[in-house]
């Protein structure tokens, strides 16, 4: 199903910290963004596939790396790229830290498409980020082919 274009882009923020939550969704709806919120990795991921599986699923999802339940951002992002692994445009995903300095995990490992620190320019960080991915959703790359073994290495192995 496409999408209608002049529908409001559907956002799912998640983050333990209520304070942190309720700031950042006041901010985003008033950019026009309609958004979801959950406190935990659990209700995100069951409120992702119930959109998704009544058609209505979520544009972007930005989660907080460090979440006090069962599931972090890290496995909530894993959970959502496995279930729209066949999606032709992706879920956009923005990951929020306050770790990002000492996480140990390159930003490109982390299956988001941005990762946020939680520092003073967060807030406008934030707004570029998802305008950005917003108006230029990234697109699937095609699988890359196996790369095959120099000329010299088949040549030996036939010999």
């Amino acid at each position: 199903m496409k999408k209608d274009p002049a529908a409001p882009v559907r956002i799912l923020l998640v983050d333990d910290n209520g304070h942190g939550l309720v700031a950042r969704r006041m901010i985003l709806q008033a950019q026009n963004y309609s958004v979801e919120a959950t406190s935990t990795g659990t209700q995100a991921w069951e409120s992702f596939q119930a959109a998704a599986l009544a058609g209505t699923g979520f544009d972007i999802v930005i989660a907080d790396y460090k979440m006090g339940d069962d599931m972090d951002g890290l496995e909530l992002i894993r959970r959502i790229r496995d279930f729209d692994n066949a999606a032709p445009i992706p879920t956009r995903i923005i990951l929020l830290t306050a770790h990002a300095d000492y996480l140990g995990i390159p930003d490109s490992e982390t299956g988001a498409n941005a990762v946020i620190p939680k520092t003073n320019t967060e807030v406008p960080e934030l707004i570029r980020t998802v305008k950005k991915l917003a108006v230029h959703p990234p697109r699937r790359r095609p699988p890359t082919s196996v790369p095959r073994p120099p000329k010299a290495v088949r040549k030996s192995e036939s010999a």
